[in-house]
C-alpha cells in the first residue's frame, strides 16, 4: 500500500506508531501557516508545509478581513500537502477569536467579514448597558470588557445595519466558517463561542435569556460542539479538486484554546501564549465570575474539555511589530532586541493595555505622547524605545500575576510561555526578573501544536490532555529564564 495516496486509511510502521498525519491550520491576525504532525520513534513532529500573509483592508468604510483570500490559501495548502506526498488524515482550523461572519439561508455570506480592530464597536458598551449591567453581563458569561466582542460587534450591526441581521439566517465564527467552506456543515465550537460573551458560564451554552433581552434573534445560535468534534469530510468538489479526501475535525478553534492544550503545564503554571496578544492565565475547572473577578478584567474563557482559560489580554507584540513596521526593512527583529538590550538602563514604563495603543496610525508617537503626559523621560532612540516596549509588558505580566494568585488565592511556581514570542529571549529574560518566577519557554508552535493534539486525542493516538502535554515535554525543546 502506498502511504499518503488515501487519507482514509490509517496503518502503523514497525514501531507500531500510526503514521497518521495531523494538519492544522493556524491563522492569526497577521499571518497563517499550514503545520503537519506526525509521530517518530516515539516523539510527535511538525513541519510547515505553507506559510501566507493575512491582515486587514478598508472595505466598505469598514476594516475587514479578505475570508476568500484565506480560503483560496487554505486550497494553496492542501494542495501542497499532495504535492509532497504528505496527505493529511485529518485537518483541523484555527484563528482568533469574537470575528464572524453572517450567512444567508443559502450559507452565503452576507456583508463583510470587519475585523475587532474596526471601530464599529465605539459607544456600543454604553448601549448594551441600557439594557444588560456590566455587572450581571459578567457574571452570566465570566467574559472580561473588550470593546471589539461579538456581544459589541453584533450590537453595532442591529444600531447600524439591522437589515442585515434581517436578512441572515445565521452567523459563524471565522474558523468554523472557514470549515464550513471545506465541508458544508455549519457548526458553532465551544471555546470560540466563549469568546462572544453571549454563552453563559456555568451552563455552557448560549445564554438564551442574554440573548433574548438584548434582542438578537433566537435563530443564530444553534448548537454549541465541543473541541475534537468530527464535522465531515471534504466536500466532493474539494476531493476532485484536491485528489485526496479528508476527516475535518473542530479543534480548539480559537487560538488560544489550541495553544493552552500544548502548554506543557501543571496546576502550579501561569501560561502566557505569547504572540500579537499576550494571553496570560491559568487553566481551571470551574470558572471565577465574582464582581472581584471582574474589576480586575480577568476572563473565563471555554478550554478543552469544558476547562476554563481564566486569562486576561495584554496588547502583547502588537506594540514591538507596529514599531517594526513603522520602520519598514530598516531593522529585524533581532536588531530591534539588540538595539534595546544596549539601552536596558532605560526606566520609563507606560500601561500597554491603554486602548490608545489599540490601532494608532503611529505607535512610536503614542509612545512617546504616553510618556510625556505621565512625565516620564521620552525616548530619543529606537533602543530606548523597544526596551521601554519590553520593560512595559514584563510589568503588565508582573501585574497580571499578582491579580491571579489575589483572585485564585493560589501561588504559581513558574510561567510557562508557549506560541511565537516565546523566541524572545530579552522578553523572557525581563519576564522572569519581573516577575520573579521561573520562565519556560516552549514549544513555538504552541497553537498548531494544540489544534494536533486534539485531532490525535480525538483519533484514540493519545490516551489524553496528560498524556499530550508529557509527549509535548518529550517531544520539544523547553529553555529556562530564572
Amino acid at each position: 500500500m502506498q502511504v499518503g495516496v488515501n487519507s482514509n486509511y490509517r496503518i502503523n510502521n514497525q514501531e507500531g506508531e500510526s503514521l497518521s498525519i495531523y494538519l492544522a491550520v493556524d491563522i492569526g491576525a497577521s499571518s497563517g501557516r499550514h503545520i503537519i504532525g506526525n509521530m517518530n520513534h516515539g516523539k510527535l513532529e511538525l513541519s510547515e508545509v505553507h506559510r501566507f500573509e493575512n491582515g486587514f483592508e478598508k472595505k466598505h468604510g469598514h476594516l475587514c478581513w479578505n475570508v476568500e483570500a484565506l480560503f483560496k490559501e487554505i486550497l494553496i495548502g492542501l494542495a501542497k500537502c499532495k504535492e509532497i506526498g504528505k496527505i493529511p488524515t485529518s485537518i483541523g482550523i484555527n484563528t482568533w477569536g469574537v470575528d464572524f461572519v453572517l450567512l444567508d439561508k443559502n450559507g452565503k455570506m452576507i456583508g463583510d467579514a470587519v475585523s475587532y480592530r474596526d471601530s464599529r464597536t465605539d459607544g456600543m458598551d454604553e448601549l448594551l448597558s441600557k439594557t444588560v449591567s456590566e455587572q450581571d453581563l459578567y457574571h452570566r458569561t465570566g467574559i472580561q470588557k473588550m470593546s471589539f466582542n461579538t456581544i459589541y460587534q453584533l450590537m453595532a450591526l442591529k444600531k447600524y445595519q439591522p437589515e442585515l441581521l434581517e436578512a441572515a439566517a445565521g452567523f459563524l465564527m471565522m474558523p468554523s466558517y472557514l470549515s464550513y467552506l471545506l465541508t458544508g456543515k455549519r457548526q458553532h465550537e465551544y471555546t470560540n463561542a466563549s469568546t462572544t460573551a453571549l454563552v453563559n458560564a456555568k451552563s455552557k451554552d448560549w445564554d438564551f435569556e442574554l440573548i433574548e433581552k438584548i434582542g438578537l434573534p433566537k435563530r443564530f445560535f444553534s448548537e454549541i460542539k465541543s473541541p475534537g468534534t468530527k464535522l465531515g469530510n471534504l466536500l466532493p468538489e474539494i476531493k476532485e479538486r484536491l485528489g485526496f479526501d479528508a476527516e475535518v475535525f473542530l479543534p480548539c478553534t480559537h487560538d488560544t484554546g489550541s495553544a493552552v492544550v500544548s502548554a506543557p503545564i501543571d496546576d502550579k503554571s501561569i501560561y502566557l501564549s505569547s504572540g500579537t496578544w499576550s494571553l496570560m492565565g491559568v487553566e481551571l475547572l470551574n470558572p471565577i465570575c465574582t464582581e472581584e473577578s471582574r474589576q480586575v478584567s480577568l476572563s473565563n474563557e471555554g478550554g478543552y474539555q469544558y476547562r476554563f482559560r481564566y486569562l486576561t489580554n495584554i496588547m502583547g507584540l502588537w506594540i514591538i511589530q507596529s514599531i517594526k513596521k513603522e520602520y519598514g526593512s530598516r531593522y529585524s527583529f533581532n536588531d530591534l532586541e539588540r538595539h534595546a538590550r544596549e539601552c536596558a538602563g532605560f526606566s520609563a514604563v507606560f500601561d500597554v493595555n491603554e486602548h490608545r495603543f489599540f490601532a494608532p496610525e503611529s505607535m512610536e508617537a503614542e509612545i512617546k505622547a504616553a510618556l510625556k503626559e505621565s512625565g516620564q523621560q521620552v525616548p530619543e532612540s529606537i533602543g530606548e524605545l523597544i526596551h521601554c516596549a519590553y520593560h512595559s509588558l514584563a510589568v503588565s505580566y508582573a501585574g497580571t500575576v499578582k491579580r491571579i494568585e489575589s483572585i485564585t488565592g493560589k501561588q504559581y511556581d513558574r510561567i510557562c510561555i508557549v506560541g511565537g514570542g516565546c523566541k524572545d529571549r530579552y522578553l523572557n529574560e525581563l519576564a522572569a526578573k519581573i516577575c520573579q518566577k521561573k520562565i519556560t519557554a516552549g514549544p513555538v508552535e504552541g497553537t498548531a501544536l494544540g489544534n494536533i493534539l486534539v485531532q490525535m486525542m480525538s483519533a484514540g493516538a493519545v490516551a489524553g490532555l496528560l498524556e499530550a502535554r508529557e509527549l509535548v515535554k518529550k517531544s520539544f525543546p523547553i529553555q529556562t529564564f530564572v
